[in-house]
């Protein structure tokens, strides 16, 4: 919104309006933006959702402390959607398809968190929303996501090549040295299914590749093996950040380690000069991805103040379903889902916990007829407070870990 308007101031010689063509400067408006809705305004929508009597319902696990956070007010998420959706709006460019992507996935998985907070809420079902209605919501969102990178026009790479290579298309010479390339070469926009992989020396893979067998037309059929993919990556996220919700500031604190290094990679991805450096995509006009990283990063750390031990307020599914949604999407868009086994390391083992604990329950119940456990409670930050960890300790320690693997996950860039 402001982009169009200090855009017009530009064309006036207005000073001073210029510097809003800087990434750089909107991105730190949106972060700050974001930490004054979450800060300011969050404390107003939790005295709203306390008023209404909008308080958790906890099961009774035997967890220490648990019992005290009863009634503490949940759909706090909507403090993060709204601290990431209002400044996204007004400093990064609304028709830019990458941002589209990035608020139609807020808001899609957003309502559907906020239904299943209603239900349990104001319907006292503790269940909440059916699995499969979430299953269902995810899946659309793959599906609308997977279709848009697909066949929308506006979603392309760009890759050199040599001046001298017949039948090039050009619609761009590189200026000047960058790095060790020259003006010699030039640059073509294209469609591609390629995506970063890590640790390999051509650091490209093609989804294309799975379908080789069909030979030339495997260009013509590989839309639906990239859809699938879309699917699993945006279900399994989202359905790990709610796993890992589980304790005060634990999902908020892991989210906002996360969203920084999303931005990190959106910058050097939408950078020409930084691309080449670190030999990866370029992706053409990705650069307004960093304003929305910024607003995720102030949403999550201004929510984490009221959010961290002892929580003033729970987010609930309203925004661990969508925190999950935005991360997987967002990794998506820069062409790094495959390092988001790395970088989304806590939701992964928090979810792979819940698995093989209920697996091998079922395992030894059909065996020896009596179920056993592998941890003494799942999801894995309830083993450790099974253990007799205090909550604060698990959370800063998971926070550690969650910044070690974001590290590991930046150098990827130049370890093949």
């Amino acid at each position: 919104m402001f982009y169009y308007l200090f855009e017009y101031l530009n064309d006036l010689d207005f000073p001073g309006a210029g510097v809003f063509q800087y990434i750089s400067f909107r991105a730190a408006m949106a972060i700050i933006t974001s930490l004054i809705i979450s800060l300011l305004f969050g404390k107003s929508i939790i005295r709203f959702l306390q008023k209404q009597q909008i308080g958790e319902t906890i099961r009774d696990l035997g967890l220490e402390g648990q019992m005290q956070k009863k009634g503490t007010p949940t759909m706090g998420g909507i403090i993060i959607l709204l601290s990431i959706f209002i400044p996204t709006i007004l400093f990064a460019r609304p028709d830019n398809i990458y941002i589209i992507l990035m608020l139609v996935t807020t808001v899609w998985l957003g309502f559907i968190g906020f239904l299943d907070d209603y239900i349990k809420v104001f319907k006292k079902n503790k269940e909440g929303l059916k699995g499969k209605f979430k299953v269902v919501g995810q899946i659309g969102l793959g599906v609308i996501v997977g279709a848009v990178f697909f066949f929308s026009d506006d979603v392309l790479i760009r890759e050199k090549v040599s001046i001298d290579e017949g039948n090039v298309v050009a619609n761009e010479i590189v200026e000047g040295d960058v790095g060790n390339q020259s003006a010699s070469s030039v640059t073509r926009d294209i469609k591609s299914t390629k995506t970063t992989i890590p640790f390999f020396k051509n650091n490209e893979f093609d989804y294309a590749n799975l379908i080789s067998f069909l030979g030339e037309h495997k260009h013509k059929w590989v839309w639906l093996i990239y859809v699938i993919a879309v699917i699993f990556i945006v279900t399994a996220v989202s359905n790990g950040a709610n796993m890992t919700d589980g304790l005060d500031g634990l999902a908020t604190g892991t989210s906002a380690i996360i969203g920084g290094t999303l931005g990190i990679l959106a910058y050097v991805s939408s950078n020409f000069m930084f691309a080449d450096y670190l030999n990866i995509m370029f992706i053409p006009n990705s650069s307004e991805l960093v304003i929305f990283a910024a607003a995720f990063i102030g949403a999550t750390v201004g929510f984490l103040w009221y959010n961290s031990y002892p929580a003033q307020v729970f987010m609930g599914d309203t925004g661990s379903l969508a925190l999950g949604g935005i991360i997987a999407v967002f990794a998506i868009v820069i062409r790094k889902e495959l390092l988001i086994p790395i970088l989304c390391g806590i939701f992964l083992i928090e979810n792979l916990s819940v698995m093989l604990q209920v697996s091998y329950f079922k395992y030894t119940k059909k065996k020896f007829g009596e179920g056993r456990r592998l941890f003494r409670m799942a999801p894995l930050h309830h083993h450790y407070q099974k253990k007799g960890f205090v909550e604060p300790k698990i959370v800063l320690r998971f926070w550690v870990i969650g910044i070690l693997l974001a590290v590991i996950t930046i150098i990827t860039l130049k370890l093949r």
